[in-house]
C-alpha cells in the first residue's frame, strides 16, 4: 500500500480558554500583593492605563473651598474599602467591537476615564543602601561550607567535605553511606570517616550522622557526657525510649524510675535534628482580604483593598484611537488591541472583587452562630455548596478561597479554615469535623491523667452529647490533634508524678 498525503476537513468540538477568560482564572487566587504586581506589570505595557492620582482630587477639593468636602463622592468612584452588594453589580460589558462608541460602552466604563494625558511615572522612594541588607539567612549548607574552607587544606579532604556536605539533608543527616562518599570523592575509606569524623564536630553538632543514635553520641561527647545509663539507653533502647515505656527501662536498666527520669532530662537537651537550626523557613504575614464587623445585629461584609491603586483609561489614547481609524491603519490596530486588553483588565479586576464577596459572604452568613458564639456552633460547608448556590463552577470557589484571609471578632481565619467535613449527629444534625475535634481536645484536657481517656471512653463519651462517630475516626482526630494514645499518657504522668 503506497503512502501518499492528502488534505482534509474536519469539524469538532473542542473546550478552549479565551485569553480573557485565562486572564480572569489567573487573578482569582492572587492576594492584594500580588494583584499589586500584576497591576504595575499592565501600567508599564499598556499605555491606556493609568493610576488615578488623588494628589489632583485633594487639589480640587482644596480649590474648592470646605464646603467641597462633604459632598458625595462622584457616582461610580469607590473609596478602598468599599463594599460591594451584590444587587449593585454592575452588567459585564460586551467584547470590545470595531468602532464601539456607544452610550453603555460609555457609561460602564465612564469612572476609568480621564479627560487629559499623564504618563505612568513609578513612585521613587528613598531606600537605604543594598549592602546593609542580606538577602536571606545562611542555609545549612552555606554555613558548613564556611566552616569546611576554615578546617580543611588538603585537596582530597575539601573535595570529601565537599561531598559529603552535599548530601547532607535538611535534618542534617548524611544520606549516602561511608563506601559511597569515598568512590564519589574518589578517596580511601579511612580518610572520609576522619572527615566526616570533624564534620561531625561543625555546629550545629551531630550534622553528618548517619542514624539518630551516633547525632546524639556525637553531642553528648561534645558536651563532654560520659554518663554510662544514658550512653546505654541510646545505644540499646532507643525503642522503649520512642514508646516512651520508662517502667520497661526501669525494669531493664535495674534502676528507679526516678534516675529514668533524670536520663530522660539530658536525652530530651539533645537535638534530634540538628539541621533544622538552619531551616529556610519564614514567618509568613498574613494581609486580611476581607474585613468582618458587627453593626447592631447584623454582620457587614468588607473587602479590604488597602494598597491597591485605582486604575482609570485615558481617554487621550481614545481620542487617538478615533483619530487613527481615519489616518493611519497600523496604528489603528495597535491602540484597538491595548483599549481591549486595558477593558478586559478592569472587567477581571471587578469579576475578581465580586466573587470573592459573593463567597465571603455566603461564608459570613452561614457561620453567623459561629463568629457570635465561638468553635462550638461552626457548622460544614463544602466547596461544591458554595458553587450552587452562587453560581459558579466548584474550582472557580477553590481558587477564591485559597491564599485569602478573613479578619473578625473572632481572630484571623484562612477562608479554607471553614471548609471541613460533615459528620452526622444523633438528633439528625450536621455537625462539623471542626466541633468533634475541639469536644476531644476538651475530653483529653480534662480527663484524669492517672487514668487517661482511651479511644473507646472518648467515642462513648462524644456519643453520649450526641456525636456518633467511630473508634477509628477518633483515633484519627486524635493523631491529628497531636495528642499521644492514653498508654503513653499514663507512662509521662506516671514518671513526672514520681519525680516530683
Amino acid at each position: 500500500m503506497a503512502l501518499k498525503q492528502r488534505l482534509d476537513q474536519r469539524q469538532i468540538q473542542k473546550l478552549i480558554l479565551a485569553p480573557a477568560l485565562q486572564q480572569a482564572i489567573k487573578l482569582l487566587p492572587l492576594t492584594n500583593l500580588e494583584i499589586r504586581e500584576v497591576i504595575d506589570e499592565e501600567l508599564a505595557e499598556n499605555p491606556m492605563l493609568e493610576l488615578e492620582e488623588e494628589s489632583e482630587d485633594k487639589t480640587a477639593e482644596a480649590a474648592a473651598g470646605p464646603e467641597s468636602t462633604e459632598k458625595a463622592p462622584p457616582e461610580g468612584e469607590a473609596s478602598d474599602d468599599s463594599v460591594i452588594p451584590e444587587e449593585n453589580v454592575a452588567p459585564e460589558p460586551a467584547e470590545l467591537a470595531e468602532g464601539e462608541e456607544g452610550a453603555e460602552f460609555d457609561g460602564y466604563f465612564e469612572q476609568y476615564f480621564d479627560d487629559g494625558f499623564r504618563s505612568y511615572t513609578p513612585e521613587r522612594k528613598e531606600v537605604p543602601s543594598l549592602e546593609n541588607f542580606i538577602t536571606r539567612k545562611p542555609s545549612l549548607w552555606d554555613h558548613l561550607d564556611w566552616q569546611a574552607n576554615l578546617t580543611f587544606f588538603d585537596p582530597v579532604d575539601k573535595k570529601i567535605a565537599e561531598v559529603i556536605i552535599g548530601n547532607i539533608n535538611e535534618d542534617g543527616y548524611l544520606t549516602l553511606s561511608e563506601e559511597e562518599a569515598a568512590c564519589t570523592a574518589g578517596a580511601d575509606l579511612e580518610r572520609v570517616r576522619k572527615v566526616r569524623a570533624m564534620i561531625r564536630m561543625f555546629d550545629p553538632v551531630g550534622v553528618a550522622s548517619l542514624d539518630l543514635k551516633e547525632s546524639l553520641l556525637t553531642q553528648m561527647d561534645q558536651l563532654n557526657l560520659v554518663n554510662d545509663i544514658t550512653r546505654s539507653i541510646i545505644t540499646q533502647h532507643l525503642p522503649l525510649l520512642e514508646k516512651s515505656d520508662y517502667l520497661q527501662l526501669s525494669r531493664v536498666l535495674g534502676i528507679p524510675l526516678t534516675e529514668v527520669k533524670y536520663h530522660m532530662e539530658v536525652i530530651k537537651r539533645l537535638d534530634p535534628a540538628p539541621g533544622r537550626k538552619y531551616s529556610q523557613d519564614r514567618t509568613a504575614y498574613v494581609v486580611p482580604d476581607i474585613v468582618v464587623t458587627k453593626e447592631g445585629q447584623d454582620w457587614k461584609l468588607t473587602l479590604s483593598n488597602e494598597g491597591l491603586p485605582r486604575l482609570r483609561l485615558n481617554s487621550y489614547y481614545r481620542r487617538l484611537l478615533h483619530q487613527a481609524s481615519r489616518s493611519n491603519p497600523e496604528a489603528l490596530r495597535f491602540l484597538r488591541d491595548k483599549m481591549k486588553k486595558a477593558l478586559w483588565f478592569l472587567r477581571s479586576l471587578d469579576q475578581r472583587d465580586r466573587t470573592i464577596y459573593r463567597v465571603a459572604k455566603y461564608i459570613v452568613d452561614k457561620q453567623k452562630d459561629f463568629f457570635e458564639k465561638g468553635l462550638e456552633f461552626i457548622k460544614p460547608l463544602t466547596l461544591m455548596e458554595i458553587a450552587q448556590e452562587i453560581g459558579v463552577h466548584e474550582s472557580t470557589v477553590g481558587r477564591v478561597v485559597a491564599n485569602k484571609h478573613l479578619v473578625s471578632p473572632e481572630g484571623v481565619f484562612s477562608l479554607k479554615y471553614f471548609f471541613h467535613k460533615a459528620l452526622p449527629g444523633d438528633l439528625g444534625e450536621e455537625v462539623s469535623s471542626l466541633r468533634v475535634k475541639n469536644r476531644i481536645r476538651k475530653l483529653v484536657e480534662g480527663e484524669d491523667r492517672g487514668h487517661p481517656l482511651s479511644d473507646i471512653e472518648i467515642d462513648d463519651l462524644l456519643s453520649r452529647q450526641h456525636l456518633k462517630i467511630a473508634r477509628r475516626t477518633v483515633a484519627k482526630y486524635r493523631k491529628q490533634l497531636g495528642i499521644a494514645p492514653s498508654h503513653i499518657r499514663k507512662r509521662k504522668f506516671m514518671v513526672e508524678g514520681n519525680n516530683s
